[in-house]
């Protein structure tokens, strides 16, 4: 019989702390609300902060104007940490500050129990650990969904209502327009801005020459755009509310969870209200100008652009404008820089064939096949390395967040003096405003400290390009699109005979042709 001998263990692992993320949602912006907000940040830093067993990584928290708004950049940021390895458990509040939508609510949940992460509600004392206890979990964001729906059905009801006696304010202003006391003004000079578009529009200009005209003449759009666009023209030569009077649910939305907005082709009745405000042109010239578009719509039938393989790719180094496909000689297809184009002496890069682009493609990602293990493995242990070092972050990250918390409550605080007359309007706005500029600068800071880190971005594009040779068992002999669309973000092109290919991850390699 042979003898054994058992070695006994030389060193045992430490116990791990469980690495905690709390999760905290704001459903409205009134200051009882922000008030919730700092209770709920303080509420789990004091829960964590003595544990034995438990270490809180960081507190997620979103605001939101309204409970089915899924606006949550700190969410999907948190469940990005969570397949990063950085998260063990999440705790929140309760399932309807987790998700509104069963759906949505289960579907993360089995996403991030296959990676090893629960969460935990509180309200309905629900973890996710114990596998019993999903259907508990799926009546909880079931009526947390009803509930939601609800509250949408009873508020769409309440504005249809308005709308139909003629009492609906508009929440929004056009240009044109400002809003005083709920009522839509005429403001000038933005409103002897829409006279002169409609004047050129019947005058024979066309969208894209208006544009153009606004742009030449230097005068401002609304909402701080750069330039006019043509959409924007467009707006203003079909919105009826220019002669005075307002169509009502243009748009509509849905009844169920998640909420769309989409545009009313019928589907729902509209409302035509007559003089709600004054008008800035005469019904006759708006009624011209519709009559026109729809002239030219049937001179110019709509054609639906068509897009290849290097369509919105091509970048043109000189000038920074994309390549566009032009056919020579009936056969020849080529790329061409739009600025060359339009003025061959503006921008010197010529035009290229495609098939050279193909070939040049072809052979830059045979080099990258039959060489990726001695340049994408090692640039992956290295980003590997920079990955650790995530983590110092952390304290830094609660300790802004706390501030910002802090800060939010002083305004809260300063605003409910004004409102008792202990606080001057000049002095509120004077105190209030070093409150918003401090706040800012934080969170300014907290976006540079939590945002996904660019080492993390490259090495998962790295993965995907390391699996993608991995598995391919041949080099490429003929152009493949979908390999083409998956790899490449864009080609610079710095000449006729010189391409640079830039891949997913960063990476950029030039061909020589």
């Amino acid at each position: 019989m042979p003898k054994v001998t058992i070695i006994p263990p030389t060193r045992q692992d430490e116990a791990r702390k469980i690495r905690i993320a709390a999760y905290c949602r704001v459903s409205t912006s009134s200051t009882e609300q922000h008030n919730s907000f700092l209770v709920q940040t303080e509420y789990y830093r004091n829960k964590f902060q003595h544990s034995d067993t438990e270490i809180l990584i960081e507190i997620y928290a979103d605001e939101a104007e309204s409970g089915t708004n899924d606006m949550r950049e700190n969410f999907r940021r948190m469940i990005k940490d969570c397949h990063r390895g950085r998260i063990d458990r999440i705790y929140t509040k309760s399932v309807s500050r987790f998700a509104r939508n069963t759906k949505d609510c289960l579907q993360y949940v089995r996403e991030l129990k296959t990676i090893g992460v629960s969460v935990v509600f509180e309200k309905e004392r629900i973890d996710t650990a114990q596998l019993t206890d999903e259907m508990m979990l799926t009546i909880m964001s079931g009526l947390a969904q009803e509930e939601s729906v609800s509250l949408s059905k009873n508020l769409k009801w309440s504005i249809r209502r308005k709308m139909q006696n003629g009492t609906y304010k508009s929440p929004n202003a056009p240009y044109g327009y400002v809003l005083i006391d709920g009522k839509l003004m005429i403001s000038e000079p933005e409103a002897d801005v829409v006279r002169q578009i409609f004047a050129w529009y019947l005058n024979g200009y066309g969208v894209w020459q208006i544009m153009q005209m606004l742009n030449q003449a230097e005068i401002p759009t609304s909402k701080n755009l750069e330039k006019w666009g043509k959409a924007h023209v467009r707006y203003i030569l079909d919105n009826e509310k220019y002669t005075g009077d307002s169509v009502y649910q243009k748009n509509y939305t849905t009844d169920t969870v998640p909420f769309r907005t989409k545009k009313n082709y019928g589907q729902l009745p509209m409302y035509y209200v007559s003089g709600t405000h004054e008008g800035i042109i005469s019904k006759e010239i708006f009624e011209k100008a519709q009559a026109l578009t729809a002239a030219r719509k049937q001179a110019i039938p709509y054609t639906k652009m068509q897009y290849y393989p290097l369509t919105k790719k091509m970048i043109c180094a000189y000038c920074g404008k994309k390549f566009g496909r032009c056919i020579k000689k009936k056969i020849r297809i080529f790329w061409i820089c739009a600025t060359h184009n339009k003025n061959a002496e503006s921008c010197p890069n010529l035009a290229i064939e495609q098939d050279i682009i193909y070939e040049a493609f072809i052979r830059m990602f045979n080099k990258l096949y039959f060489h990726y293990r001695t340049i994408l493995l090692p640039m992956q242990q290295s980003l590997s390395e920079l990955k650790s070092r995530v983590f110092s972050k952390n304290v830094h990250v609660l300790a802004i967040q706390t501030e910002i918390a802090n800060l939010r409550e002083q305004n809260h605080v300063l605003a409910t003096l004004l409102t008792k007359g202990f606080l001057s309007s000049e002095k509120y706005q004077e105190q209030s405003a070093g409150l918003h500029t401090r706040i800012a600068k934080l969170q300014k800071e907290l976006f540079q400290l939590t945002c996904a880190d660019a080492e993390d971005d490259m090495l998962e594009q790295l993965s995907v390009l390391i699996s993608y040779f991995e598995n391919r068992q041949e080099k490429m002999t003929e152009f493949q699109e979908n390999t083409f669309s998956e790899l490449v973000d864009k080609i610079i092109v710095k000449s006729r005979s010189e391409l640079r290919f830039c891949l997913i991850g960063g990476l950029q390699f030039t061909e020589y042709i």
